[in-house]
Protein backbone atom coordinates (compact mmCIF):
# COMPACT_ATOMS: atom_id res chain seq x y z
CA UNK A 1 0.00 0.00 0.00
CA UNK A 2 2.96 2.48 0.53
CA UNK A 3 4.20 2.07 -3.19
CA UNK A 4 0.56 2.82 -4.06
CA UNK A 5 0.36 6.01 -2.15
CA UNK A 6 3.87 7.57 -3.37
CA UNK A 7 2.80 6.31 -6.85
CA UNK A 8 -0.20 8.39 -6.22
CA UNK A 9 1.82 11.56 -5.03
CA UNK A 10 4.84 11.66 -6.85
CA UNK A 11 3.84 10.54 -10.77
CA UNK A 12 0.04 10.18 -11.05
CA UNK A 13 -0.92 13.78 -9.36
CA UNK A 14 1.47 15.48 -10.94
CA UNK A 15 0.37 14.25 -14.46
CA UNK A 16 -3.02 14.89 -13.72
CA UNK A 17 -2.01 18.51 -12.75
CA UNK A 18 -0.37 18.52 -15.98
CA UNK A 19 -3.36 17.76 -17.68
CA UNK A 20 -5.72 20.15 -15.87
CA UNK A 21 -3.15 22.90 -17.46
CA UNK A 22 -3.25 21.72 -20.87
CA UNK A 23 -7.64 22.07 -19.97
CA UNK A 24 -6.91 25.45 -18.99
CA UNK A 25 -4.56 26.32 -22.18
CA UNK A 26 -7.63 24.79 -24.07
CA UNK A 27 -10.15 26.85 -22.50
CA UNK A 28 -8.02 30.26 -22.72
CA UNK A 29 -7.91 29.81 -26.45
CA UNK A 30 -11.34 28.97 -27.08
CA UNK A 31 -12.62 31.82 -24.67
CA UNK A 32 -11.09 34.18 -27.54
CA UNK A 33 -14.26 33.73 -29.31
CA UNK A 34 -16.12 35.52 -26.66
CA UNK A 35 -16.56 39.26 -27.53
CA UNK A 36 -17.61 40.14 -24.16
CA UNK A 37 -15.71 39.87 -21.03
CA UNK A 38 -17.80 39.43 -18.61
CA UNK A 39 -19.24 36.24 -20.28
CA UNK A 40 -15.93 35.21 -21.25
CA UNK A 41 -14.89 35.54 -17.28
CA UNK A 42 -17.72 33.40 -16.72
CA UNK A 43 -17.08 30.83 -19.19
CA UNK A 44 -13.25 30.08 -18.12
CA UNK A 45 -14.25 29.88 -13.98
CA UNK A 46 -17.19 27.56 -14.79
CA UNK A 47 -14.81 25.43 -17.20
CA UNK A 48 -12.05 25.48 -14.76
CA UNK A 49 -13.79 24.47 -12.08
CA UNK A 50 -15.63 21.80 -14.23
CA UNK A 51 -11.98 20.72 -15.50
CA UNK A 52 -10.45 20.62 -12.05
CA UNK A 53 -13.40 18.40 -10.39
CA UNK A 54 -13.16 16.23 -13.75
CA UNK A 55 -9.49 15.68 -12.78
CA UNK A 56 -10.18 15.30 -9.44
CA UNK A 57 -13.06 13.07 -9.20
CA UNK A 58 -12.17 10.41 -12.65
CA UNK A 59 -8.85 11.21 -14.14
CA UNK A 60 -6.74 10.69 -11.33
CA UNK A 61 -8.60 8.03 -9.96
CA UNK A 62 -8.65 6.27 -13.44
CA UNK A 63 -5.27 6.43 -13.94
CA UNK A 64 -4.19 5.05 -10.12
CA UNK A 65 -6.71 2.74 -11.11
CA UNK A 66 -5.26 1.65 -13.99
CA UNK A 67 -1.57 1.51 -12.49
CA UNK A 68 -3.06 -0.96 -9.74
CA UNK A 69 -4.20 -3.21 -12.07
CA UNK A 70 -1.00 -3.65 -14.22
CA UNK A 71 0.93 -3.78 -10.86
CA UNK A 72 -1.38 -7.09 -10.19
CA UNK A 73 -0.90 -8.50 -13.41
CA UNK A 74 2.23 -7.99 -13.92
CA UNK A 75 3.92 -8.76 -10.44
CA UNK A 76 1.58 -11.93 -11.16
CA UNK A 77 3.15 -12.57 -14.33
CA UNK A 78 7.14 -11.94 -13.48
CA UNK A 79 7.64 -8.46 -12.44
CA UNK A 80 6.70 -4.67 -12.83
CA UNK A 81 7.55 -4.20 -16.50
CA UNK A 82 3.85 -3.62 -17.12
CA UNK A 83 3.53 -0.87 -14.84
CA UNK A 84 6.79 0.53 -15.74
CA UNK A 85 5.73 0.59 -19.63
CA UNK A 86 2.48 2.22 -18.56
CA UNK A 87 3.91 5.09 -16.16
CA UNK A 88 6.74 5.86 -19.58
CA UNK A 89 3.54 5.84 -21.67
CA UNK A 90 1.50 8.42 -19.99
CA UNK A 91 5.00 10.59 -19.08
CA UNK A 92 5.79 10.34 -23.09
CA UNK A 93 1.71 11.13 -23.90
CA UNK A 94 1.88 14.36 -21.75
CA UNK A 95 5.33 15.30 -22.90
CA UNK A 96 4.44 15.37 -26.58
CA UNK A 97 0.97 17.40 -25.71
CA UNK A 98 2.82 20.23 -24.32
CA UNK A 99 5.65 20.09 -26.84
CA UNK A 100 2.99 20.56 -29.75
CA UNK A 101 0.95 23.27 -27.81
CA UNK A 102 3.89 25.33 -27.03
CA UNK A 103 5.74 24.73 -29.62
CA UNK A 104 3.10 24.98 -32.02
CA UNK A 105 -0.24 26.15 -30.40
CA UNK A 106 -3.06 25.05 -28.85
CA UNK A 107 -4.93 24.32 -31.94
CA UNK A 108 -2.36 21.68 -32.46
CA UNK A 109 -3.77 19.50 -29.83
CA UNK A 110 -7.38 20.03 -30.78
CA UNK A 111 -9.41 17.95 -33.32
CA UNK A 112 -10.44 20.01 -36.39
CA UNK A 113 -13.73 21.04 -35.67
CA UNK A 114 -12.64 22.39 -32.17
CA UNK A 115 -10.36 24.52 -33.69
CA UNK A 116 -11.02 28.36 -33.64
CA UNK A 117 -12.30 29.41 -37.15
CA UNK A 118 -13.35 26.26 -37.87
CA UNK A 119 -16.01 25.76 -40.04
Amino acid sequence: MKASAALEKYYVLPCCLLLLNLANEIIAYKAKLIADGLLRTLFIMSMVLFGASLVAFAIAPAIVWCVQSLRRTSRSAGGGAGELAFLVVLGALIFWLYYRNYLIGTDAILPAAWRNGAK
